[in-house]
């Protein structure tokens, strides 16, 4: 279990102040300006040796994305892109980190763009997080007016700027070009790749857009160093992580842990247990709604890291949004409502995830009555496989997975569900 003492985010429940004097009382902002002059290459070398993955769900190495950035300008500014668009349901992190810990994102949006050769970042903060978005910039202006932010930023030598600019509640534009296509004030709909943003993105100039979790640990990294980091979770799952916890649990929650604790020790540890006990759990999403679902005798004993929820059950940690789900849970209508989601919020650019989302859905809603019949199921398995892959971003993967996850784990329920709904009818029909 993580000790108190190694918490990069020591004001998650906003129980002190959010302030700059309240985050430098806890140790942030300290000797930022030390951590700058000691280069874009240092920085990027630590980040490497720390094992960073990113924390928006795709788990990609940090360190590495950044060092796609070029060298030398080309005469182009580079920019940071922050992805504040915390969209993925059952995910709940960012929103406390930019809601009680703001300082932790404007220092490691300041540390990060020196080491990309950025000199203005921007916070894309999704449309509906209204006082999110005031407590993020009151802290930008606290830090504008202490001159951290602004010309000779924290006294490094480096000019930053930084902007806060709000969504309009798309989940699209968490799609890394979505969300660059929406900052440059065109339709949030994701572009093809090459060219990626490192060499070809916000306003055609070098970009990285990286998540809020992955900016706001940066500057503890670099204080602390990458063995610190590199010391919690297994080989190439490292460091600590923030997981909210929904669902059917005692006590729902957003928790730092260690990456790759136990599932079991997470939830008893911090959650109180399952509600009605371990032997009422029916399934768990590790990893907000677009990873597939596990079957609970598969969960208890699962370790919350990328690799052994992608290895080992088939799902992912994602943004470690754990929705936990009880015998009281029909299933079947939860996926459902998932693949519901997906069908409204798909952009409408790819035409498997245009057509194949809405079809999906409403193969789901007869699922649900079981109205449909039993060849329906691999004919619905078919067609998850067709918008799979199949598509410019990864909507099409995040509508298809919790549908297959449902198939693979819960075929025995759909099933059954089919043949009630039928002998209700024949012997309607017999009366």
């Amino acid at each position: 279990m993580l000790q108190d003492k190694d918490r990069i985010f020591t004001n998650l429940y906003g129980m002190h102040e959010r302030t700059l004097a309240g985050a430098k009382a806890r140790g942030h902002w300290d000797g930022t300006a030390g951590i700058i002059k000691k280069g874009r290459d240092w920085i990027i070398d630590q980040m490497k040796a720390s094992g960073l993955r990113g924390r928006g769900g795709a788990g990609f190495p940090t360190g590495l994305k950044w060092s796609f950035m070029p060298k030398e300008s080309d005469g182009r500014p580079a920019y940071l892109v922050i992805n504040a668009d915390e969209s993925e349901p059952g995910t709940c992190k960012d929103r406390e980190i930019m809601r009680h810990d703001p300082h932790t994102l404007i220092e490691g949006a300041l540390i990060a763009s020196f080491a990309m050769g950025a000199n203005t970042a921007y916070i894309y903060i999704r449309g509906e997080f209204i006082r999110e978005r005031e407590a993020l910039q009151a802290a930008i202006d606290e830090a504008y007016d202490a001159g951290l932010l602004g010309k000779n930023a924290a006294k490094s030598g480096w000019d930053f700027d930084l902007f806060l600019h709000h969504g309009a509640g798309a989940y699209i534009c968490g799609e890394e070009t979505a969300l660059i296509e929406s900052l440059e004030g065109k339709k949030g709909m994701p572009r093809m790749k090459p060219p990626f943003p490192a060499g070809a993105g916000l306003y055609g100039c070098p970009t990285t857009v990286n998540n809020v979790e992955s900016i706001a640990v940066v500057p503890t990294i670099l204080r602390r160093g990458p063995e610190w980091f590199a010391g919690f979770g297994r080989a190439n799952n490292a460091g600590t992580k923030l997981f909210g916890i929904s669902g059917h649990v005692n006590n729902p929650c957003v928790v730092e842990e260690a990456m790759s604790i136990s599932f079991e020790e997470l939830i008893e540890k911090h959650c109180g247990g399952i509600r009605g006990g371990w032997d009422n759990l029916k399934a768990v999403i590790p990893g907000g709604s677009s990873v597939p679902c596990v079957r609970a005798e598969n969960m208890r004993d699962a370790i919350m890291d990328f690799d052994y929820l992608r290895g080992e059950l088939g799902s992912g940690l994602g943004t470690a949004a754990v929705i936990v789900m009880d015998q009281s849970t029909d299933i079947i209508k939860a996926i459902w409502r998932l693949s519901k989601f997906y069908k409204h919020e798909s952009c409408g650019q790819c035409t498997p995830c245009r057509e194949g989302t809405g079809w999906m859905m409403r193969v789901m809603d007869r699922l649900v009555k079981g109205e449909a019949d039993v060849e329906e199921i691999d004919m619905l398995w078919d067609v998850t496989k067709q918008v799979e892959g199949h598509t410019i971003c990864a909507l099409g993967d995040a509508a298809a997975w919790p549908i297959q996850g449902l198939i693979n784990n819960f075929r025995d329920e759909i099933e059954d569900r089919i043949r009630v709904n039928k002998q209700g009818k024949v012997s309607i029909a017999a009366e």
